[in-house]
């Protein structure tokens, strides 16, 4: 499976007092670069058909920090997919700075889900078509 990576600038915002970046942005990060993974492959992370709503909700996150990532620092995030499951797919986000320098590991397992009603989730299994997209 061919990774996928993306660029993103620490913020002030997403600094802490000592202008390191507070660890939960890299959740909000890993998130963004997802989002980013799934548009590059044709795909969404919520959508609407049939009169339901279809989306991948996380049931797994972590992320084991290696070096702090700074203000002003532009992270390089690289995405793929670890794992394809029948009804969920994880994926890795390894986290480098401008120097090629690790910054962090993260990892994230979303479930195939379809909402019919407020209270109505379900898990689905992964259509052909979804599979090779996340396979490509």
């Amino acid at each position: 499976m061919t990774p996928f990576q993306m660029s993103r600038r620490v913020e002030f915002g997403d600094t802490d007092m000592a202008g390191i970046m507070h660890f939960s942005n890299f959740f909000r990060f890993m998130e963004a670069a997802e989002t980013a993974f799934l548009r590059d492959r044709g795909l969404t992370v919520s959508w609407r058909e049939g009169g339901s709503k279809l989306g991948f909700p996380r049931v797994s996150a972590a992320c084991d920090y290696q070096k702090p990532a700074a203000f002003e620092d532009v992270l390089t995030i690289t995405v793929a997919v670890e794992k394809l499951g029948r009804k969920s797919v994880s994926y890795r986000f390894d986290f480098a700075n401008q120097r090629g320098e690790p910054v962090a590991v993260g990892r994230v397992t979303a479930v195939l889900c379809r909402t019919a009603a407020p209270d109505q989730i379900e898990s689905l299994e992964i259509p052909p078509e979804i599979r090779a997209k996340l396979e490509a």
